[in-house]
């Protein structure tokens, strides 16, 4: 089992990166499959996810707007598009999955399931 995220880099405040992660060795199809967010030090925080039971994205509150999730189920590959950039957006992204409920795994980001190596995000001023 393995996720692969990629896509993460140095961009400008207001900016945009699109990550991608790309998962294999199990079926994409049976889980909730989340990105979440880590900065050294604080609590990670779940970003966003699409839920396996109905296909429905959700997002952090916070970030609604400005963050947009898809999935190519037929490429076992979910994005995170990332748009409006800020500083407060560094952080090392992770793609996950399992089979929580997608709305409470981003309230309760718990570190279970499979998760993939995460990828540095970092937005200047």
């Amino acid at each position: 089992v393995q996720l692969q995220a990629s896509g993460g880099g140095l961009v400008q405040a207001g900016g945009s990166l699109r990550l991608s992660c790309a998962a294999s060795g199990f079926t994409f199809d049976d889980y909730t499959i989340g990105w979440f967010r880590q900065v050294p030090g604080k609590e990670r925080e779940g970003v966003s996810c699409i839920s396996s039971s109905d296909g429905n994205t959700h997002y952090a509150e916070s970030l609604k707007g400005r963050f947009t999730m898809s999935s190519d189920n037929a490429k076992n590959t979910v994005y995170l598009q990332m748009n409006s950039l800020k500083p407060e957006d560094t952080a090392v992204y992770y793609c996950a999955a399992d089979h929580l409920s997608c709305s409470s795994w981003l309230i309760f980001p718990l570190r279970r399931g499979y998760w993939g190596q995460g990828t540095q995000v970092t937005v200047s001023s």
